[in-house]
């Protein structure tokens, strides 16, 4: 929207500015840490009001772990609604609207859906069942299936905003691009059927937000992790559509990609404003709301770029905490043992000892690390 303004150059020079997408980024990534500093303390308030606590699995169940996380019983849940409000306001102010932008946003909306209904009825019910798995993956499939359709659709090339240089065309999101490996000829790039296109948006989206759903189990962890992508996929996302970059660095371009580098950006004001209430002791938790809908955000827009596989090392932390979950029950299926204390695998360190902060600080450092490898397959080719 406020891209705009840079048609209002010659009543004043720099609205020039608003044409450049570093420039509206930095505007969006501001915007959004804005807006969660000032509805962070009125939406904390409103959770506490009407009793949205957090539900925890019985003692039981889960052992030692729910002693050591004993006071995080009154602690609200559904903090997600401060992200997604966060950037969907700074987004729509800063980008100009095309089919990826659009997308991108129906696809988080749509999965910060099914994220509150889960967060609902754990709240309502007082347990931490939750929404069916069934339920659940439906509505990642519903997800999968309104944005294939949005892109892939004939109303695709209207929506984009930008000409129709293969924007919203089967045949480019049929690409297939991998990290590492060179293609100086754009007709070499593997090109997917609809049913393996199909898969991968499917794989690629409920995976994530599986992923860092099971990752957002300490104060800060999932949020601060999330920081991190956010900031990768922003640069990815630039380049992705800037023709000379994409050029230079062999990877594809997409025209009109470019502005989802606002959204990330966005996404990364709200998720440090965020992490401000998130801290540990967390006075909110993002719940569902905020983790299964943050997935989804970041995988089509992974998806959109061509970086999907990219994702892998870029959100290497949210991979290690589903593999462990994995591991765990394939080994005590099949052998009756555990391979972990507990999974995810940030419980395995807690019930090791490692103090909650000592396991969050860590695991961040090694999610900076992942997106600096993550960024070096840009090059490295």
């Amino acid at each position: 929207m406020l891209s705009w303004l840079q048609f209002g150059e010659e009543i004043w020079g720099p609205l020039r500015l608003f044409q450049y997408i570093s420039v509206r980024a930095l505007g969006a990534g501001l915007t959004a840490l804005m807006i969660g500093f000032w509805i962070g303390p009125f939406l904390i308030s409103i959770l506490k009001k009407i009793g949205a606590k957090q539900a925890f699995r019985d003692k039981e169940e889960v052992g030692k772990l729910a002693d050591l996380h004993l006071e995080k019983s009154h602690t609200p849940t559904m903090g997600g609604i401060l992200i997604f409000i966060s950037v969907g306001i700074s987004t729509v102010l800063w980008a100009e609207p095309n089919v990826y932008v659009f997308t991108a946003l129906i696809t988080y909306a749509l999965l910060t859906m099914v994220g509150f209904a889960d967060d609902y009825l754990k709240v309502s019910k007082k347990n931490s069942k939750g929404l069916p798995g069934k339920l659940k993956l439906l509505g990642q499939l519903v997800t999968t299936g309104v944005a294939l359709f949005i892109l892939l659709g004939p109303f695709a090339n209207q929506l984009s905003g930008v000409g129709s240089e293969s924007l919203g065309s089967v045949e480019k999101m049929r690409e297939f691009w991998m990290p590492f490996v060179s293609y100086d000829d754009q007709s070499s790039v593997p090109v997917l059927s609809l049913t393996s296109l199909s898969l991968l948006f499917l794989v690629t989206l409920t995976g994530t937000s599986n992923a860092i759903n099971l990752t957002d189990g300490l104060d800060g962890l999932a949020i601060g992790c999330t920081v991190t992508v956010a900031l990768t996929y922003a640069i990815m996302a630039y380049a992705s559509g800037n023709f000379l970059i994409a050029d230079y660095l062999k990877i594809s371009w997409v025209p009109g990609t470019g502005e989802l580098a606002i959204l990330c950006t966005a996404l990364l004001g709200g998720s440090l404003a965020f992490l401000w209430y998130n801290a540990h002791p967390a006075e909110v938790f993002m719940g569902d709301t905020g983790s299964l809908a943050i997935g989804g955000l970041i995988g089509i827009i992974a998806l959109m770029i061509h970086q999907p596989l990219t994702l892998i090392i870029v959100g290497g932390i949210f991979v290690m905490e589903a593999s462990s979950v994995i591991i765990q029950v394939f080994s005590f299926k099949t052998r009756g043992k555990r391979v972990f204390l507990m999974s995810p695998i940030h419980h395995h360190f807690e019930l090791k000892g490692w103090k909650e902060t000592k396991v969050v600080i860590r695991f961040w450092i090694l999610s900076l690390l992942f997106a600096l490898v993550g960024l070096a397959t840009l090059k490295l080719r």
